[in-house]
């Protein structure tokens, strides 16, 4: 069975920072070599360096952890990452664990872990949506010189607040971008996944309204020659049931965006749903003459001008001519008659259109039947 591809989500690679996002975390976990090593010599009982050790590795493994986060997949808001594993931690409590560690470190290594303030505020404003992210880095602000007044050095204090709104200011764009990003990359898959649909739709209707009509046709031909020549009637049967077939076989390769319409082909169709209606063709025999890029979209053209003859016109007549870039169907129908375009002209226009073709649909020779014109742009 055929599947449809699911242009709503993304074909492409994870962008570097999706992939690769903690790396941009882990980098500054350098600037933790100032409470480590002021853990490690800190005057006092050796079990409280132990602690102060353990205390700033466990902080930095937390971080890391919060930050890995933005490597896996996930289908909503970039804050909304999929957690998976034994070791999954979602942003909040990541934040407010590493607060906890950070207060712990603190109380024992005192100015030289205050720093841990601004990891804690890059975690939050990478990690959690825009709101709680300014509120974690309003929060840092405040509390660096809150904390380095109370330990007694509020200049500390306040360089680190600076740092902190830098960084955190930093995050929250970066974030920003990224969401933006996201948003773009959500609308072209969407705009994608339409354009996809109309082509079904129109590759559909393409397909079914030709075939249709001419088995609609040689279905009154087959009637009316049971009694009368029951050979013929056999043999138009027969081709009901091979147009039949042809035109599932086109609809499944419609669905799998496979089916490509040849113009030699589509001449043989038209030769054969004409005579089938009753009507004299003349119809070109060298597709040479028209330029490859081309040829496709003319198969389509010809294919739904004739269905419309067949369908419409009345006409006894029905005259195709081509060059290596238009397509010219003439019929000595009815005529427009102030009719309005059908859904196959329509889509011939959005077929042709959008790369600098035209589409012109007048009267025929003297004022008689029908004359469909198509011209190709360069990009067709």
């Amino acid at each position: 069975m055929s599947t449809v591809k699911d242009l709503t989500r993304p074909d492409t690679p994870a962008s570097p920072w999706e992939r690769h996002g903690w790396v941009m975390g882990a980098i500054w976990l350098v600037f933790l070599g100032f409470p480590l090593y002021a853990a490690a010599v800190r005057p006092g009982p050796v079990w409280l360096r132990v602690v102060g050790v353990l205390l700033t590795v466990a902080f930095a493994v937390v971080y890391i952890i919060g930050f890995a986060g933005l490597s896996d997949e996930h289908d909503g808001p970039w804050w909304s990452l999929g957690r998976r594993g034994w070791w999954s931690i979602p942003p909040a409590r990541a934040a407010l664990l590493l607060c906890l560690i950070a207060a712990a470190m603190i109380a024992i290594i005192e100015l030289e872990a205050l720093g841990t303030i601004i990891f804690i505020v890059a975690l939050a404003t990478a990690t959690l949506p825009t709101r709680q992210g300014v509120v974690a880095l309003l929060l840092g602000i405040t509390a660096a010189p809150l904390i380095g007044w109370g330990l007694g050095d509020l200049l500390t204090g306040v360089w680190f607040s600076g740092m902190t709104a830098l960084i955190g200011t930093f995050m929250l764009l970066l974030g920003r971008f990224e969401t933006l990003d996201r948003q773009a990359a959500l609308s072209q898959r969407q705009l994608a996944f339409a354009e996809e649909r109309d082509r079904v739709a129109r590759d559909v209707h393409d397909v079914l309204g030709h075939s249709l009509t001419v088995l609609t046709v040689k279905s009154e031909v087959a009637e009316r020659m049971v009694d009368l020549d029951p050979e013929r009637a056999k043999e138009e049967l027969a081709q009901i049931r091979s147009i039949s077939r042809q035109a599932l076989a086109e609809i499944r390769a419609t669905v799998a965006g496979l089916r490509v319409a040849r113009l030699t082909d589509e001449v043989d169709h038209a030769e054969s749903a004409l005579t089938a209606a009753g009507i004299e063709s003349e119809l070109p025999e060298d597709a040479m003459v028209v330029d490859p890029r081309h040829r496709i979209t003319l198969a389509w053209a010809l294919r739904e001008a004739v269905t419309n003859v067949v369908r419409h016109s009345g006409a006894e007549h029905c005259a195709v001519e081509w060059g290596a870039d238009w397509l010219e169907v003439t019929d000595d129908g009815r005529g427009l008659n102030g009719s309005r375009e059908g859904n196959g002209i329509r889509g011939l226009r959005e077929r042709v259109e959008p790369s600098g073709g035209a589409v012109t649909v007048s009267p025929g020779p003297g004022g008689r039947g029908t004359r469909l014109r198509i011209e190709l742009g360069v990009e067709s």
